[in-house]
């Protein structure tokens, strides 16, 4: 009997699950076709390369895939191709019966460059945002913008231009527009350029120029620009009759280095197959960054017998060589010595020595310079000659020592410490301070001046110093 009862009861699981089984089939919809999955496509009216794509079945999900690495979701979506070619779309739906896909094949007649966004591109031209492009122009004020090396090697080796060591043979005032817009190129070459030798015969009018040659020219309208790759070596090529920079019979050039502030190319020489040219160009109107210097400082010495931790400057024609002790007894034995020379005239009024400095002084507590003067009294101390607005004209017993600011320039006098020693006993050793205590604020000094004699004194004369140093705490 309980065997009878387990039967039947088993009998009727099976068919509770059939039924249930059965509903569940009855709920799910049929599966989907191609049809559910078709689509409909359309380029907007403002830009041929940017497409409307329209699903119009039921299907409670559509996936794209554009066949350019974007997809989306939805009935109406939009597909950007910004280059030239054949691309494969595809829709995906979703039903309650399941899935199925359709695809089309896309065909975009040509590139839109506005619609790329490639860094490289962005940083030759600007991008979408600057629709004048970016203008390029040589690194002039930097050492190295120009060069040469071997085809094999990787660097300008065997040449580099110094700063501004090119000006006037047509290199500097020539600018370079990259746009994305058409990939136009313009080259602006204010009348002229700078070619190698080997190509003056190519250029009408060409005359040597700081060894090569100046020629005039004027490029062509219309010029456009293209960037390949072969073997991952990005190349950057101008159109016929366009070129970049320094012209050696070639328009198209390896990119070493491009960031927003700074192309760097690479070149070959149509009639030197061993040489490779380099050129640094920068955004029109750039200004390099500089740290600003630091606010320290250090010991600075220098006694003429090889202890020391700089060298004087000579400025205005006035100049410090070393030289025998004229007179090596106490209070200074030493064999060597400075010897300081004004020149006679009136190109040395303003003669001086110089220690130009690689931070700004911080003098709050080291603000006192010693040294060891030697007046000869052979020196002219009595002709007249200098500014008439001086009150006194003729060649001083006296040393001042000044410090500046050299980020003024010509104009660092106008805001310089000076501390003069005056009316010095001659044919003697005299040892002798400048305390800039009265200074110590000041955090823009970087640039210490000596000068014996006076200034705006036209009178030239000899003297002697030693053993110049910042003195300690």
């Amino acid at each position: 009997m309980k065997k009878l009862l387990y039967n039947i009861l088993w009998i009727l699981c099976i068919q509770v699950l059939l039924f249930a089984c059965k509903e569940d089939d009855a709920e799910l919809g049929s599966v989907p076709t191609e049809t559910d999955a078709a689509f409909t496509y359309a380029p907007t009216a403002a830009k041929p390369n940017i497409l409307d794509f329209t699903a119009s079945s039921a299907a409670f999900l559509k996936k794209w895939d554009f066949g350019n690495g974007k997809t989306a979701e939805g009935d109406n979506v939009q597909g950007v191709f910004p280059e030239k070619g054949s691309y494969v779309v595809t829709l995906t739906v979703y039903t309650s019966g399941g899935s199925v896909s359709s695809s089309q094949t896309v065909e975009i007649a040509e590139t839109d460059p506005t619609l790329l966004d490639l860094p490289i591109y962005n940083m030759l031209t600007g991008g979408n945002s600057d629709l004048d492009g970016k203008t390029w122009v040589v690194d002039s004020k930097t050492a190295g913008h120009f060069g040469l090396g071997p085809v094999e090697g990787t660097g300008p080796d065997w040449y580099k231009a110094g700063a501004n060591e090119k000006d006037g043979a047509g290199l500097y005032d020539d600018k370079y527009t990259f746009k994305l817009a058409g990939f136009s190129y313009t080259q602006q070459t204010n009348g002229d350029v700078f070619i190698n030798t080997q190509q003056a015969s190519n250029f009408p009018g060409a005359q040597p120029s700081s060894g090569d040659y100046k020629a005039p020219y004027t490029p062509p309208a219309n010029l456009t620009w293209s960037i390949t790759e072969t073997g991952g070596k990005q190349y950057l090529k101008i159109s016929s009759g366009g070129f970049i920079g320094y012209y050696t019979g070639v328009n198209t050039y390896e990119i070493v280095t491009i960031e927003e502030n700074q192309l760097f190319l690479r070149y070959t020489d149509a009639a030197n197959a061993a040489f490779a040219w380099y050129l640094r160009l920068v955004p029109d109107g750039y200004t390099e960054p500089t740290e600003p210097p630091p606010y320290k400082i250090e010991d600075i010495y220098q006694n003429f017998d090889g202890s020391s931790n700089f060298n004087f400057v000579n400025d205005s024609q006035g100049s410090m060589a070393t030289y025998d002790n004229p007179a090596p007894v106490p209070i200074n034995t030493s064999a060597k010595v400075g010897k300081y020379t004004k020149a006679n005239g009136q190109a040395g009024e303003y003669a001086n020595v110089q220690i130009p400095l690689s931070y700004k002084m911080d003098i709050r507590n080291r603000h006192v310079f010693k040294l060891k003067v030697f007046i000869p009294s052979y020196n002219d101390y009595t002709t007249t000659g200098g500014e008439s607005w001086q009150s006194y004209n003729t060649l001083q017993k006296q040393v001042s020592v000044k410090l500046q600011n050299s980020e003024l320039g010509g104009n660092a006098y106008t805001t310089q410490a000076e501390v003069i020693q005056k009316n010095l006993v001659t044919d003697k050793w005299l040892e002798l301070t400048f305390d800039f205590s009265a200074f110590s604020t000041r955090e823009d000094f970087d640039k210490v001046i000596v000068q014996i004699g006076g200034e705006a004194i036209f009178t030239g004369g000899i003297f002697f110093i030693d053993d110049f140093e910042l003195l300690p705490e």
